[in-house]
């Protein structure tokens, strides 16, 4: 798996990751956004895209316009979903405004022209594409979601629409690494109650009764688990790379009050089946 970045605009220095599986496919976008070329300034400086964050709403809504035009397209045709850690999944005929929506943790279309986004500050993005049927889906992956199997939920979802399990391709994006995510005995019981145990996925922490995990891998094998045909996964910690990407850890280590909200995103520019 080959990772690119792209910088999308020359004038406010808006920049995504991509994958080389999904960065292949004809007619459609795709983006892993970095917090690089925002507006926002104090501790959310950068490209927050988060309006649950303390930022100024006008301030969020340009950067969102600013994400948009990295992909050739305009904010009201972004939607977001509003993120409760479940495996509710939206489908969307077209996007959706802020008062639509909706309570889920992923959404997807084979509309062109809609940009489904997921907002992120240490969980972990999911984007899917089937290119035969032109079907696309994004997830929010969360250690609670990825255990209650939202990929497989997205999945699902995707094959209502005609997608094919032997043709999706998904890509796993940043979020917080292995050496930056300590968890207690507790939660490490309950990960371990799982179907492969995924025990090799913990290392003693410093701290008696606590462990280091890795959730990355965790959401990689549990997408891998769906059945479908690729799975890419970026290795970015986005609480060690600070200059990059926003963290609810670091921020949380700090005491400071509040963070901002990476974006990841996918859209169809044309149908493609």
């Amino acid at each position: 798996m080959t990772e690119n970045t792209k910088r999308a605009g020359a004038d406010n220095g808006v920049s995504f990751l991509e994958t080389e599986s999904l960065g292949t496919v004809s007619g459609l976008k795709h983006g892993f956004f970095t917090r690089k070329g925002g507006a926002s300034n104090g501790i959310h400086a950068g490209l927050n895209v988060g309006f649950g964050s303390d930022d100024d709403h006008d301030i969020v809504a340009e950067n969102r316009n600013r994400a948009a035009a990295a992909f050739g397209t305009t904010a009201d045709r972004l939607t977001t979903v509003y993120q409760v850690h479940g495996v509710d999944v939206a489908h969307l005929d077209r996007p959706l405004s802020r008062a639509e929506t909706p309570r889920a943790d992923a959404m997807v279309t084979d509309r062109a022209n809609v940009m489904l986004g997921i907002l992120t500050a240490d969980c972990t993005p999911v984007l899917f594409c089937d290119p035969v049927k032109g079907v696309i889906g994004a997830a929010h992956s969360g250690w609670r979601g990825s255990f209650a199997g939202i990929s497989e939920s997205t999945v699902c979802a995707m094959e209502k629409l005609g997608a094919t399990r032997d043709n999706i391709i998904a890509a796993i994006g940043p979020c917080i690494g292995r050496a930056s995510y300590e968890v207690d005995s507790g939660f490490r019981d309950k990960i371990l109650t799982g179907p492969r145990g995924d025990a090799d996925l913990f290392d003693p922490s410093v701290r008696a009764g606590h462990y280091m995990f890795d959730l990355p891998q965790y959401v990689y094998r549990r997408t891998l688990d769906t059945g479908i045909a690729t799975v890419d996964l970026l290795a970015r910690d986005t609480l060690a790379e600070e200059d990059l990407f926003y963290s609810y850890r670091r921020t949380t280590l700090r005491g400071e009050p509040d963070y901002g909200r990476q974006l990841s995103a996918i859209m169809l520019t044309r149908a493609l089946s």
